[in-house]
């Protein structure tokens, strides 16, 4: 009985050993940095290569209050964005390469919907954040995001 509690034990050690270091491993991936929107600061991920930008910020749970993500694209372009997979109500910031914001969108979770930037118009950076955090903080269109990265 005794052996068979210890073998359970570090069983359920093992599996939430490798639970959250998979968790950290998935969130490691990506490197940080920190934006400016007006006199706001924003820690964002950066998903700066195509299978950073393919999973962006599928399967979280949670993200901080002045977290993101930004995606930086190869060229300038129209550039849509979608949900799959992602279960966090998300608002969208499609950017230029000069760091102004040309169009923001909100898209609800798991969802196959495109959201695009404003055609003609093309954008380097797409930039998610908690659904309604743009509005919240009087960010809109025609303002500058700052310290955005360069594609590495």
């Amino acid at each position: 009985m005794k052996t068979a509690l210890v073998a359970l034990v570090a069983l359920v050690s093992s599996t939430a050993l490798c639970a959250a270091s998979g968790a950290a491993a998935q969130n490691g991936r990506f490197a940080t940095t920190t934006l400016t929107a007006g006199m706001h600061l924003i820690k964002a991920e950066v998903a700066a290569t195509d299978a950073q930008r393919a999973q962006g910020l599928m399967f979280r749970e949670t993200m901080p209050a002045n977290a993101g993500m930004v995606f930086v694209f190869d060229a300038p372009a129209t550039q849509c964005m979608w949900m799959k997979n992602t279960p966090l109500p998300l608002s969208v910031a499609f950017i230029d390469a000069g760091g102004k914001i040309v169009n923001i969108r909100d898209m609800q979770p798991h969802t196959l919907d495109s959201h695009c930037s404003t055609k003609g118009v093309p954008v380097k950076y797409a930039l998610e954040m908690n659904l309604g955090w743009f509005q919240q903080k009087h960010i809109k269109p025609g303002m500058k995001i700052g310290n955005l990265p360069a594609q590495p």
